[in-house]
């Protein structure tokens, strides 16, 4: 008799949010993800001083307009969507593989739920190989790197750890460029088409790319995809940068000076998408969607369009199976 294949999950990981909608609880969110050194590279000790004199005494105040903006009865948008995305790949993944096959987690690299309690779920329930699949389509040391870093955090302590697997991105899938090609032209039949598609991707410090960050050769092979599914012209379609912060140089263009540089000129009908966000978050709902849209109308532009990330769609569920599946070869009994 042959022996049972041992049990495996997929953990889903995303960034992360405040649990609540309040100055201390956004000032406990900052303080770890501000901590990371994947994501802040200055000296420590200047550093230190920068986040626990200037940021934390003063900085969550002032998010708390941004993220009331934003904030739903259930949450924060990207818990609420990330959770609808566990559910439903969890769902996808017992109608191919067969229920009880793969069990799906949630955690977020920076607050709740945290990767350490989601490892002590996975292994409450007898998990012993687990497929990290971080929700950042392009690889970066700020993000995908990060993720990784948490993890073998979660686990320095434990004397038993379960097998790993990690996916590194998926910019390029197939899939993944299909469902963003179709989500564009989904937006163009309910809303119209504006007359510019501009990709904006998160920004990025210049020195991070100088030091070897893959991150824009991977935004730019996406958008690339995307625009040769979609049949645009080198005249229709822009790649930018947003969320800069501090006045060392970050990837070029910024999103926020191209749009007030095009509203100057007289254009105006901009639909604007964010492929490296696989859940709308405090990002796209309210500096992309809001906060931008208001600099283009102030400028002078009009028809400003924001294109939702890829959320819980069905498209979204059937390209993160596949690229579960893919990665799951030989783990799971015939």
């Amino acid at each position: 008799m042959s022996t049972p294949a041992p049990k495996t999950a997929l953990l889903l990981l995303n960034l992360g949010s405040p649990d609540e909608l309040s100055p201390a609880a956004l000032r406990r969110y900052l303080r770890e993800f501000l901590s990371d050194r994947r994501v802040i590279e200055a000296p420590r000790l200047v550093w230190w001083f920068v986040l626990n004199g200037v940021i934390l005494p003063f900085r969550p105040r002032k998010l708390m307009h941004a993220y009331g903006n934003i904030w739903t009865e259930q949450g924060s948008p990207i818990r609420t969507i990330s959770l609808q995305q566990q559910h439903a790949l969890q769902s996808e993944l017992n109608r191919r593989l067969g229920d009880g096959q793969v069990q799906v987690e949630l955690a977020m690299t920076y607050g709740n739920p945290s990767i350490t309690a989601a490892f002590e779920r996975l292994e409450q329930a007898g998990v012993e190989r687990v497929l990290v699949l971080p929700l950042f389509p392009q690889y970066s040391a700020t993000t995908t790197a990060a993720c990784f870093d948490a993890i073998a955090r979660a686990l320095a302590g434990r004397r038993n750890i379960p097998e790993l697997r990690f996916i590194r991105q998926y910019h390029e899938q197939p899939a993944y460029i299909e469902a963003l090609a179709n989500s564009v032209r989904e937006h163009w039949q309910q809303q119209g088409r504006q007359g510019h598609l501009m990709f904006s991707f998160h920004g990025l410090p210049l020195s991070y790319v100088e030091k070897g960050d893959p991150y824009p050769r991977q935004c730019e092979a996406t958008v690339e995809a995307v625009v040769r599914q979609l049949g645009l012209s080198e005249q229709e379609w822009t790649l930018c940068y947003q969320s800069r912060v501090g006045i060392a140089p970050w990837l070029q263009p910024y999103t926020d000076e191209t749009l007030i540089e095009w509203a100057k000129e007289g254009r105006s009908g901009v639909d604007v998408i964010c492929p490296g966000f696989s859940a709308d978050c405090l990002e796209t709902l309210e500096e992309v969607a809001i906060t931008n849209k208001e600099l283009f109308e102030e400028a002078g532009g009009s028809d400003y369009q924001y294109i939702p990330a890829l959320n819980a769609s069905s498209a979204h569920i059937q390209l993160l199976a596949d690229t579960a599946v893919k990665q799951l070869g030989g783990w799971l009994d015939p």
